[in-house]
């Protein structure tokens, strides 16, 4: 299995385990993280970007499929007002092989290693637009994230919300 780490640093030959900042998790135990090839795109771009991804599963229903699927089986949605920023930044993915890592989130295909572990090859992206669609991944621009956000959580979707705190607020 190929694991990936996105980053917009392109000099990290090492990655040290650290506190993950999520609420849920343990604060005393550090991690490194990675993703699963197959929710990749989900990560592909600038860090901060607000996002609400989500892909088909095998518990996808029909009426999902034709209310929230339009040009392609996988969706990144973000905010319009980062598109610039979206076609201005340069990622890099530090990819590994699967040994100490294991399997966190499901779901967001997010995998996790307490040890330190030494990337295998590093692969720039310098269009972020191009690459999402070569996975097939349709980008989808919104003026405001949470309206889809409320409604994908409730879906049969397979799905992550990301950096929502950086969103624009939600419309009173």
């Amino acid at each position: 299995m190929r694991l990936f780490h996105v980053s917009e640093e392109s000099n990290i030959d090492v990655f040290h385990p650290r506190i993950p900042e999520r609420g849920d998790l343990d604060k005393n135990k550090p991690l490194v993280w990675a993703v699963d090839e197959n929710c990749l795109a989900n990560f592909l771009t600038p860090r901060n970007c607000p996002r609400v991804c989500f892909q088909i599963s095998p518990k996808t229903t029909i009426e999902d499929r034709k209310a929230y699927l339009k040009l392609s089986n996988h969706v990144v949605a973000v905010e319009k007002a980062w598109l610039q920023r979206i076609n201005e930044t340069t990622l890099y993915l530090y990819e590994f092989g699967s040994e100490g890592f294991k399997l966190q989130d499901e779901s967001a295909g997010y995998y996790v290693s307490e040890i330190i572990q030494t990337p295998s090859r590093k692969i720039v992206i310098e269009d972020i637009v191009h690459v999402l669609s070569k996975y097939n991944v349709e980008l989808r621009k919104l003026e405001r994230l949470w309206e889809l956000h409320d409604n994908i959580i409730n879906s049969s979707f397979r799905w992550s919300m990301c950096r929502m705190r950086f969103a624009q607020p939600r419309e009173v």
